[in-house]
């Protein structure tokens, strides 16, 4: 019997490296507990080598969970989510895109969009002061964050002009009551960015769960906030979430490997 060829073989070398690239992150972020079932996505745009001038993106297959999420079983989709390559069997969320569509429409050099419903991120959403200063994680999450109150699950597209409103040029978007966002020019960028977030929230509920009110915490310094885009340049090389992506894959494939066929 004639083998199918391989899915690598068929499209181009750009797309299978990124479709290899978020399938990884799929399943880090099943792997560090910040999954929701079958729902949030993390969405990743396609390069101009592979959809020209039409964007395009891939997100993950509607009714997988995070950690069985191949290369091969991404759905790639237009701005309205709409499948573009129709030999993919696995169906899309066209509702749950809505947040991720007006993000890349606002902000086109966003190469990936990270979206998650934790309990940490989640319980801080909920809290009317937000991210407060009280860790060094909340530094680099404080100096590029936006917040967008909640409207009800996010399924109308006229919520999007008031979402790319709120996140403007910030990295880390608080949906108030709903979770988090990270906006990042690479996938590996997204993830950090993600991994200090759900950390930042996760310190800030601990901390408060042995106080009485926020009141009782030591708030870092004004001064100390404004030089945290330096000390992030010095801290990653420059590098961004490139840095630390190299370990996490290697992570990846002595825990959940198979995510690159």
């Amino acid at each position: 019997m004639k083998q199918s060829p391989k899915p690598s073989t068929q499209m181009h070398p750009d797309e299978w490296e990124l479709r290899v690239a978020l399938a990884a992150c799929y399943r880090l972020v099943a792997l560090y507990g910040w999954s929701d079932l079958v729902f949030t996505h993390i969405s990743a745009k396609l390069p101009a080598s592979v959809s020209g001038e039409e964007h395009q993106f891939l997100i993950n297959p509607y009714g997988l969970m995070f950690d069985e999420i191949t290369a091969s079983s991404l759905v790639k989709v237009d701005m309205q989510c709409n499948k573009l390559d129709a030999d993919n069997p696995h169906p899309v969320n066209p509702a749950g895109f809505v947040i991720h569509s007006a993000v890349h429409e606002a902000r086109h050099e966003a190469g990936c969009v990270l979206h998650t419903h934790t309990r940490a991120g989640v319980a801080v959403s909920a809290q009317k002061e937000g991210v407060l200063p009280i860790s060094q994680q909340s530094t680099f999450v404080l100096a590029s964050l936006a917040y967008h109150d909640y409207e009800g699950v996010a399924i109308r597209d006229e919520e999007k002009l008031r979402l790319q409103k709120d996140l403007a040029e910030a990295n880390y978007l608080m949906l108030r009551n709903h979770g988090l966002l990270t906006v990042g020019k690479t996938i590996a960028d997204a993830f950090l960015q993600m991994y200090t977030f759900e950390n930042t929230c996760r310190i800030q509920v601990d901390a408060l769960a042995g106080q009485t009110k926020a009141a009782d915490l030591i708030a870092i310094d004004p001064q100390v906030l404004t030089g945290v885009a330096h000390a992030m340049k010095v801290q990653t090389g420059g590098l961004g979430g490139n840095f630390v992506w190299p370990s996490l894959i290697r992570k990846l494939d002595r825990e959940n490997p198979g995510y690159d066929v």
